[in-house]
Order: structure tokens, then sequence, then C-alpha cells
């Protein structure tokens, strides 16, 4: 409970460099297919971006920005190459939709499956004493980026997870009280 309940997203600047050991990568995947899946479509799609991957990444999300302002400047341009190289692990978590599995498994319940796989590769992550953070903006969105990832039509590009070793604890963060959000229906 109390890794739910304090969970919170680490600011890449505290990544501090050290590259996490493929089997602690594993263990969070082996956590991340345990989210609740309607149907057992299992549209949760994993894609970890490491070493010189990050590179490539960085230059599509270059070459994506390009695509969508052909006139941006190079100061935009080397950012959007940086952008992978905070982290040394990133995990790309994308939902494959299976339309036949519709209207018994809905689109939206496959991406919901997803996402949910996503949070608990963070929790997994977070518990296991690294930092996680999911990162989506234009790029989890790009047609080009999506191509690359391998989903198309109603797929989803759900976010990049930023991984990483810290050397000190993620600051905490002050949470809404649950009450205001909650009613009791009859």
């Amino acid at each position: 409970m109390d890794g739910l309940i304090n969970r919170n997203s680490t600011p890449p600047r505290l990544f501090d460099g050290r590259v996490l050991p493929r089997a602690d990568i594993n263990r969070m995947l082996e956590a991340a297919v345990t989210a609740p899946d309607h149907g057992l479509v299992r549209p949760w799609r994993f894609h970890i971006v490491e070493g010189d991957a990050r590179n490539k990444l960085g230059e599509l999300f270059a070459k994506a920005l390009l695509e969508r302002e052909p006139f941006a400047p190079t100061s935009a341009i080397e950012k959007e190459k940086g952008r992978p190289l905070r982290a040394p692990v990133i995990v790309a978590v994308g939902a494959k939709v299976d339309s036949s599995r519709a209207p018994k498994v809905p689109v939206v319940e496959q991406v919901v499956a997803a996402a949910a796989a996503m949070e608990h590769l963070v929790i997994a992550a977070q518990s296991m004493g690294y930092g996680a953070i999911v990162l989506t903006g234009r790029n989890a969105h790009d047609p080009m980026v999506r191509k690359a990832f391998d989903l198309e039509g109603q797929d989803e590009l759900l976010g990049f997870v930023y991984l990483g070793c810290i050397n000190e604890p993620t600051p905490a963060k002050e949470r809404p009280d649950p009450a205001e959000f909650t009613s009791v229906w009859s």
C-alpha cells in the first residue's frame, strides 16, 4: 500500500546514469503483464530502448518533428534528439488492438488494459528502488513514431516509461483528497 500511495514520477534529472540489469527490467515486465485484461487479449506491447538505440529514437523524434514542422529551429531539433538520452532505459508501451474481439472486448478496454500494464511497470520499478516516469508529448501521438513501434489504426502508443537508477528519493508530491472525487451512487 505504501508503494502505491507514495508513487511519484521521478524527474529524469535524478537518474544517475547507471544501467539497469536486464533481469530487473524483465522482472518489471513480469509485473506489467499481470494487469487486468478482459478477454485475455493481451494488447500490451513493450519495446525496450537502451544503449545506442536511444540515439536512434532521438533521430526518429527529430525526423517526426521536421515532418510536422518543416522549418523547426535547430534548437528544437536538438532537443528532440536529446529526449531519449535522459534515461538509460526507456520502455515504449503500446496497445495493439484486436478489432476482431469487439464488441465483446471494446477497443477502449484493450487500451485501458495496456495502460494498466504500463502503470504496473512503473510501480514495479519504483518498488525495486528505481526511478520511473511516463512521458508522452507529441511523439506518442505522431504517426511516424507510432509506425516505428508497429502501431497503426486503432492501436495506441501510450507513453514512454523512462527508467533509471537514483541516489536520492523522488520528492514527495501533495495528493488530493479522494473524497473530492468520490460519491456513493444509489
